[in-house]
């Protein structure tokens, strides 16, 4: 269970500014494609990094509760916005807000259902799900041309990526190819975060890890 007691600033400063960084790092590396054996129109580099938002999220959850998880993606989505403006364009704002802040949500809704299960079960369904979301919400908004009017309402150049590329026998949007390469990446990811996930939660909730890892 989680703990109960009132949280201060350092319990919420050090997840908050975690969540700022890999959401700032992402939104940027995000435009890039991963342009190595071949996947730069299917893969950006930005599906390596921002699961690592997930493991934050989780880790949080699981040692202060859903309650204290949501401030933080709270205060992480407001003070990450403001970055990603800075950083980036207006429109990879809102689409990297717009997902941040509903996959996060979903994400905590998923791990708190699961939370008394074997220790790696709740962060693995609640990041597939979050991710699933994210990778929807984010790619459509940025890079679609439905969207392109936000380019165009604040004063940008249309970036959406609209140009057909071969995928799997056929011709589909770039977005949709750069989405589906992010997206098994991320799935992939999902799986790597549950090493530092349950190291951490080894070494700095003993009592939580060991009352949780042989449940079912």
């Amino acid at each position: 269970m989680p703990l109960q007691r009132a949280y201060t600033f350092s319990d919420f400063m050090l997840p908050v500014l975690a969540m700022c960084a890999v959401v700032a790092a992402s939104n940027i590396l995000v435009q890039y494609p991963f342009d190595h054996f071949g996947l730069g129109e299917i893969l950006t580099y930005g599906a390596f990094t921002y699961p690592i938002a997930f493991l934050v999220n989780d880790l949080a959850n699981r040692t202060f509760g859903p309650a204290f998880a949501r401030k933080v993606v709270y205060v992480g989505f407001a003070i990450a916005v403001v970055l990603s403006v800075w950083l980036a364009t207006p429109r990879i704002a809102i689409a990297s807000g717009t997902a941040f802040l509903t996959a996060q949500l979903l994400d905590i809704t998923v791990f708190n259902r699961l939370r008394q299960l074997t220790w790696w079960k709740a962060p693995f369904a609640s990041a597939i799900f979050g991710s699933l979301l994210d990778t929807l919400l984010f790619f459509s908004i940025a890079f679609a041309a439905n969207f392109a009017w936000i380019d165009t309402a604040t004063g940008h150049a249309d970036s959406s990526l609209t140009m057909l590329v071969p995928f799997l026998g056929r011709e589909i949007p770039l977005w949709m190819s750069l989405g589906f390469g992010d997206l098994m990446v991320k799935m992939l990811m999902a799986v790597v975060m549950l090493v530092p996930y349950g190291a951490i939660l080894a070494i700095f909730a003993p009592a939580i890890y060991s009352a949780n890892r042989n449940s079912r």
